[in-house]
């Protein structure tokens, strides 16, 4: 199992917890994103910046990870992608996207965004908080223990 940071968006908290656990448990983990991010010096934790432009890092993940390799990513559409292909998807709230469960989280994606297009101010996702990086700890630690 290698992880898949689509990290233009992850919180720092998360990266982290990543970070700690890609030591621990000796697991590749790459994070990909269009700006410069850095990461402490390891073997197991690699960065990749593509280029600027729409989903170039989703599809960039897309392309490159196999199936029961970890995607983290709050991204629906990618997360969907990827879970076809096999993949795990877990979002940095710890919410694991699987194939019951992802054509749902698109569904209510959609029918929000029609909601904003048409005016409606739906507001932002609240922070992540200490439940939501526990419950990301966790189920991340069940992944890696599960495919270890």
């Amino acid at each position: 199992m290698n992880i898949w940071v689509d990290a233009d968006a992850c919180p720092v908290v998360i990266k982290e917890i990543l970070f700690r656990a890609a030591e621990r448990a000796q697991v590749t983990t790459t994070l990909l994103a269009n700006h410069f991010i850095k990461t402490p010096p390891s073997k197991f934790i690699d960065f990749i910046q593509v280029s600027a432009g729409f989903d170039v890092a989703d599809n960039e993940i897309v392309k490159r990870a196999v199936e029961n390799d970890l995607v983290i990513t709050a991204d629906i559409p990618l997360a969907a992608e990827v879970v076809e292909k096999g993949c795990y998807a877990l979002n940095p709230r710890g919410e694991l996207y699987t194939e019951s469960n992802i054509r749902q989280r698109l569904n209510m994606r959609d029918f929000m965004d029609t909601l904003r297009s048409s005016g409606v101010q739906t507001g932002g996702a609240p922070p992540i908080s200490q439940a939501d990086r526990q419950m990301f700890a966790n189920n991340l630690d069940k992944l890696l223990a599960k495919n270890k």
